[in-house]
């Protein structure tokens, strides 16, 4: 951890944990992502997200809110800020939950990983419903009897299914199923 204290850090250090300003008692769906968004005021805490200011929308965003279009209905917001999310009960994880500014992946053998898995163990005994987009998501799999797998939405893997698979949906389907109320997506 000392990484954390020596380097420069996405998100930076007062939002690492962020994700978890979410109440935990409302918590129906956990979408999980790799690590934080590794350009300088990008990352937020929250996976997928960035900041209001942030003018560019990274690729695997612009993905997540042209599917969010498609499947829901929701226009593309002006921002790229998830954090309404949270509100309707949607925990924004990512493995990894900090990297070294201007390098992904920087931090993937500091231990978060341990800590994510006993997030996601926990969640998973209480039916919370996954949304696991790409490899390093579905390594969480085995936690969740309610789960939504697909392809990772960056550029390289969105026209390779996650484009039309309708994962909003598809968590909706989940928890009404199991008499839950649906989540609003709206932003």
């Amino acid at each position: 951890m000392q990484l954390l204290v020596d380097q420069e850090c996405a998100p930076p250090k007062e939002a690492i944990f962020a994700a978890f300003q979410v109440d935990c008692a409302s918590i129906r769906c956990v979408i999980v992502g790799q690590d934080p968004y590794p350009t300088p005021g990008n990352a937020m805490g929250l996976a997928f997200s960035v900041n209001p200011h942030v003018s560019k929308i990274p690729p695997s965003l612009k993905n997540i809110f042209a599917e969010l279009e498609s499947d829901q209905g929701v226009p593309i917001p002006a921002t790229g800020d998830l954090s309404p999310w949270m509100k309707s009960g949607v925990l924004l994880l990512n493995r990894v939950l900090t990297t070294r500014v201007g390098e992904s992946n920087a931090h993937t053998r500091i231990g978060w990983q341990k800590i994510t898995d006993h997030i996601a163990r926990e969640l998973g005994k209480r039916n919370v419903v996954a949304i696991l987009w790409g490899q390093q998501a579905q390594e969480l799999s085995e936690f969740f009897p309610l789960r939504v797998e697909g392809v990772h939405p960056s550029p390289l893997s969105a026209y390779r299914g996650f484009f039309g698979s309708r994962p909003f949906s598809q968590v909706n389907e989940l928890l009404t199923s199991t008499g839950r109320a649906p989540i609003d997506w709206s932003l």
